[in-house]
């Protein structure tokens, strides 16, 4: 008899042996015991792997769970996957239009849907028994590789149609496709092997559609109650109904238009709208007459800087005298600075600012007072003064910005009445297709990796490495007192991603392959290979995308 082969994996510190062939689904079951959370990916020599593969040499492996950033991920593709499968089962696919993956809304995913029968709580209760037969019958996700020209008929098939328009711009031969039980579908990232792992879930009506309620990742095992965020949904609500309207709901649709050589005219629409948003911000501050600060906060990355100065101009326009107040200048020295979990600075929490300071600084200057205001050199890490008071007068409004803006312990000595809050962020209403969205961190990220390679020499790797602890930050400062906004602000444009990516793939290139952070940076490069390149020839100076690029008339 042949002997078995055998192949060294090396887990943990230790060295074990297995069959050449052996799944590495089957060597995680052996390790689980060791894990908190459930495992749902591996490395294998430092390459992320999905769980179906096996293992045919001696290699090293760790295993990534559910608490994991790419573990979460694929939890929620699977998800999503399991969703369809039940959804089209309990409704007919014939009888279904489209349903879609439209935004996410706290620790849910909020799905549209288009078809013959009507929505309701109890077919959608329907939908979530499907979904749990489904997860006790622990069926497997399988994976296989077609032609992009095969796919593109498929997708024809199965009435995907973003899809298919989006597979027409792709470069790449194949395209891997994801079967559950005979449903077929196609998916950006790594999926689970089977739906055994997927228990943790809800579904409910909201609004127009409904939501597939997830647990969040510092506790995969946990499904919150969703808390509706009735401003927010709006926001998100308005920027897809205006993409439709412009006919571009998807990448796919945005390629077709950048090919077709009509982009400068969509750049020309989207900053109208953008500028006549900033109009009407400005008529409401001056119809509330007794709003004297106007407190600007949103996430990293959310053109904070570009949207105060344009603000300014159009509150000057309406007979008003706005002065802007960078809240970074504020910072305290970089050697005070509290540092995180991980012995990184901090500048996301709030004891990083000069509380004091600051709202001595604001009430002197609604005083009437003389103020010497700081300026600090991110460069030395210390706050300066240049020697350039100003004084507002009784008529001038403060226009603040900074990610604490919404929080009140920031102006702690000022009047709720004599607020005006105004929550921005870049919330993307373009997605990848029907069932794969473009997370909203993800245009952050590239916006910031390209401002702070031109503005600061920082590479890429140094940023992605930076932004687990500036999500934590937003997590805890930003995010939880979004709906106290007196309104929201949309900051993304739904050209943008095709601008950013010949300024970002050169710098997510120059990630080493032997980093941590290279991983996300491949993931990035894969994303943006999505997209039609296009020109930055046609954005206009006062654009909040030239806070990023480069070449903007305001000092950002």
């Amino acid at each position: 008899m042949e002997a078995i082969q055998k192949v060294k994996v090396r887990i943990n510190d230790s060295t074990y042996e297995y069959p050449v062939g052996t799944s590495l689904l089957d060597i995680s079951i052996d390790f689980q015991k060791d894990y908190e959370h459930e495992i749902i990916l591996a490395f294998v020599n430092d390459k992320l792997r999905e769980l179906f593969k096996t293992v045919d040499k001696d290699c090293s492996i760790s295993f990534v769970t559910t608490a994991d950033n790419a573990g979460h991920k694929t939890y929620t593709r699977g998800m999503i996957i399991m969703l369809l499968k039940a959804f089209y089962a309990e409704f007919g696919k014939e009888d279904v239009e489209k349903v879609s993956v439209e935004y996410s809304l706290g620790n849910s995913l909020y799905f549209d849907y288009v078809g013959k029968l009507a929505l309701t709580k109890e077919r959608l209760d329907a939908v979530k028994k499907r979904m749990l037969d489904i997860v006790s019958r622990d069926i497997p996700i399988v994976k296989r590789s077609i032609g992009t020209d095969d796919a593109i008929e498929l997708f024809s098939k199965y009435r995907m149609y973003d899809k298919e328009k989006l597979f027409r711009y792709r470069r790449v031969s194949k395209a891997n496709i994801y079967s559950l039980d005979g449903f077929e579908d196609y998916y950006y990232g790594y999926m689970p092997p089977s739906t055994g792992m997927l228990k943790y879930f809800d579904l409910s009506i909201y609004e127009d559609g409904f939501v597939l309620i997830l647990p969040r990742r510092k506790n995969p095992t946990l499904v919150e109650e969703f808390v509706p965020r009735e401003k927010l949904y709006c926001t998100l609500r308005e920027s897809n109904q205006w993409a439709r309207m412009m006919e571009i709901p998807n990448v796919g649709a945005l390629n077709d238009l950048i090919s077709k050589g009509k982009l400068n005219e969509l750049i020309l629409v989207q900053e109208a709208l953008q500028e006549k948003k900033v109009s009407e911000i400005a008529e409401a501050i001056k119809e509330a007459k007794d709003k004297k600060f106007i407190m600007i906060a949103g996430p990293s990355s959310s053109g904070k800087t570009t949207f105060s100065h344009r603000l300014a101009i159009q509150l000057k326009a309406h007979g008003l005298k706005p002065y802007p107040i960078a809240v970074d200048n504020y910072f305290i020295n970089r050697d005070r600075t509290p540092r995180d979990a991980d012995g990184n600075y901090n500048f996301e929490c709030l004891e990083a600012i000069d509380l004091e300071q600051f709202n001595k600084d604001m009430t002197d200057l609604m005083e009437g007072k003389l103020v010497d205001l700081p300026v600090y050199n991110f460069v030395t890490g210390k706050r300066e003064y240049k020697g350039n008071p100003i004084s507002i007068g009784k008529e001038g409004i403060l226009v603040i910005e900074g990610i604490h803006g919404l929080n009140d312990a920031l102006s702690y000595s000022l009047s709720r009445e004599s607020k005006y809050k105004i929550y921005i962020s870049a919330l993307t209403s373009l997605n990848i297709d029907e069932h794969n969205r473009i997370p909203t961190t993800d245009g952050r990220l590239l916006r910031r990796m390209v401002r702070d390679a031109r503005t600061r020499g920082t590479s890429a790797q140094t940023t992605i490495s930076m932004w687990p602890s500036v999500r934590r930050g937003e997590e805890e400062n930003i995010f939880p007192f979004q709906e106290d906004a007196d309104i929201m602000f949309n900051s993304a444009l739904i050209y943008e991603l095709a601008i950013l990516k010949q300024y970002a793939e050169p710098v997510l290139f120059g990630v080493d392959r032997d980093s941590e952070e290279y991983l996300e940076a491949k993931r990035l490069l894969k994303f943006l290979d999505y997209f039609v390149a296009a020109p930055s020839d046609a954005v206009p100076k006062n654009s909040i995308l030239k806070e990023f690029i480069g070449g903007s008339c305001f000092k950002v």
